[in-house]
């Protein structure tokens, strides 16, 4: 398929997409984003694309799998854009989250993840901050299964090195 007709076929995709992504977002503006971001992704990962293969289908999956990754951030950021009329961004952390106790806690995390070599830190730091592997392994330039690892040995020696906190929720 030629970058032409699949530019197309994108373009001619565009209203289903806002429609689907109204169903994820429920707010138009943030429907609006989710479609750019998804036909941006679509043009930057076309050769992916089999042809001959249901391309609505490929396109609402690259759509639903951008809206749960930013969703995960979101959620991990504990960030919630209120869409009142003053339009505030709000952080949701509770209070105990800066409790002495979670203060404690996140500086003896900090000073083990110093300790460990650049080869594992930059990933998992990369990781906790929401970096897809691909993107990971992208902007490290190094194989997926080496960011996989990297990531996977970071946390195993993060929970060596703090076995007390190994099993805590909080």
């Amino acid at each position: 398929m030629s970058t032409l007709e699949f530019n197309n076929i994108l373009i001619s995709m565009e209203s289903y997409l806002l429609a689907f992504a109204m169903n994820y977002t429920k707010n138009l503006e943030d429907a609006k984003d989710l479609t750019q971001e998804t036909m941006l992704k679509a043009i930057r990962y076309k050769d992916y694309y089999k042809p001959k293969t249901n391309f609505k289908a490929w396109i609402f999956t690259i759509m639903k799998n951008t809206f749960i990754n930013q969703y995960r951030r979101k959620v991990r950021s504990k960030t919630i854009f209120d869409n009142s009329t003053d339009l505030y961004l709000l952080n949701n952390s509770s209070e105990d989250r800066d409790s002495p106790y979670n203060y404690i806690a996140d500086g003896e995390v900090n000073a083990q993840l110093e300790t460990l070599s650049p080869e594992y830190k930059e990933p998992f730091e990369m990781h906790y901050n929401g970096y897809k592997y691909k993107e990971i392994a992208d902007k490290l330039d190094i194989p997926l299964g080496t960011v996989k690892s990297r990531i996977f040995i970071a946390r195993k020696k993060l929970m060596d090195l703090l076995p007390e906190y190994k099993y805590n929720n909080n």
